[in-house]
């Protein structure tokens, strides 16, 4: 039998089989969070569209202004939506708000703390004048016609609020990574079933949907299905007919009498690129592709299946979907001793606490099976434990894998 493949060969080949969408879509620009953009984006409009104030106060010419103590009458008022219209002649100023144009000959704005009112409309400055103070030039921030976002860019809060002051109501986007999820076994029902004394209630397609579903993926469920080569087959022609880009099966991928995935697998055209990974919880890892389709098989205990989700098929959605890999690898020290490893990779569910001196630190459950879901749930961190590694003592910097971002 070939020795267990190690964690970073597997990923490095799975990510390098990855092939990146190239259809796209138009949304609406609220639906685009998170979305990719297929296309360079360009401002339909200048940004500002004139000279506007940055402030409240009062627009006049700097030269009828030379020293503090300079009085000026008011003539009128410029506000965000309603500009003057007048001329401004010498000694005159305009009242004016934040956001509204700037008066023709004008060229700065005196900020209402530094004008003393007068009688009679008048005003006297208390402050320096310079010349271009407080004035946001016509498109400062962007011209009509310039490329603003580029093609590849993964779309956030800020960037959807340049698009729309850039005037755009909708948004050409790279589409989504489809995902079809198997999850086989005679024992399995669905969650509010009532189980016999040898089934379970089938759990792991609701974490695996959810993650890759953050990771930006449209998910089809393909169900539950029987330990029976046809109907399994048959499944997976479904994943194949619907052009996924990922089939995900949970379970049944080892080489036992009951284990029937990998077979129907092959039978229906896979090519295995490999299986059996040294890592602990996940060893039963499996990834192929039939035709463009990939295949990640990933095993049946709830726990070595999200783990594995989240070491595999979280990096593969993002790289198929162009966004940026999400940085969950961070160090913290131990708060109790950990034992030497092995020849596989292990990933212990810890908690996060708050030690004496005040630092955060990573407290590893004892019990690590991998069919326990609660401990997992209640984890904030996986430690990561290289194949070989010696005991530790505690306070030895580990790196971990955040659970949540």
């Amino acid at each position: 039998m070939k020795p267990l493949l190690p964690v970073d060969d597997a990923t490095r080949r799975l990510l390098e089989a990855a092939v990146p969408v190239t259809g796209s879509e138009t949304l609406p620009l609220a639906e685009c969070d998170g979305r990719v953009l297929s296309a360079d984006l360009a401002a339909r409009l200048t940004q500002p569209p004139f000279d506007a104030s940055a402030m409240d106060g009062y627009a006049l010419r700097s030269t009828d202004a030379p020293e503090i103590g300079s009085v000026l009458t008011v003539i009128g008022q410029a506000a965000a939506g309603h500009a003057f219209t007048g001329n401004l002649g010498e000694g005159e100023a305009v009242r004016i708000f934040t956001g509204a144009p700037v008066p023709e000959g004008a060229d700065t704005i005196l900020i209402q703390e530094d004008a003393e009112v007068l009688e009679g409309g008048k005003i006297r400055t208390t402050f320096k004048v310079v010349a271009g103070r407080h004035i946001r030039p016509r498109g400062q921030d962007f011209a009509q016609g310039e490329t603003v976002l580029q093609a590849g860019r993964e779309l956030g809060f800020t960037d959807l609020t340049l698009a729309a002051a850039m005037n755009h109501a909708t948004l050409a986007v790279y589409r989504k990574p489809r995902i079809a999820i198997l999850a086989t076994g005679d024992e399995l029902l669905p969650p509010g079933s009532t189980p016999n004394p040898a089934q379970i209630i089938a759990s792991n397609t609701f974490g695996v949907a959810a993650l890759a579903r953050q990771a930006g993926a449209d998910i089809l469920d393909l169900g539950i299905i029987a330990d029976d080569d046809t109907l399994i087959r048959a499944a997976i022609g479904k994943a194949v007919a619907a052009k996924v880009d990922v089939l995900v099966t949970l379970g049944g991928a080892s080489v036992g009498d009951h284990d029937l995935v990998q077979a129907a697998l092959k039978a229906e055209g896979m090519q295995l690129d490999f299986w059996r990974i040294a890592m602990r919880p996940g060893k039963p890892l499996m990834v192929g592709a039939i035709g463009t389709m990939q295949v990640l098989g990933l095993p049946g205990n709830p726990v070595a299946s999200l783990v594995c989700s989240l070491l595999f098929l979280e990096p593969l959605i993002r790289r198929i979907a162009r966004r940026a890999p999400l940085e969950r690898k961070v160090t913290v020290r131990t708060a109790a001793p950990l034992k030497a490893n092995d020849h596989r990779q292990d990933y212990l569910r810890a908690r996060l606490r708050t030690d004496e001196s005040g630092e955060r630190v990573a407290e590893s459950y004892a019990k690590q099976d991998s069919s326990m879901m609660n401990i997992l749930a209640h984890s904030d961190v996986l430690i990561i434990r290289p194949p070989h590694a010696p005991e530790a003592p505690a306070g030895t910097e580990c790196p971990v894998i955040k659970l949540r971002t």
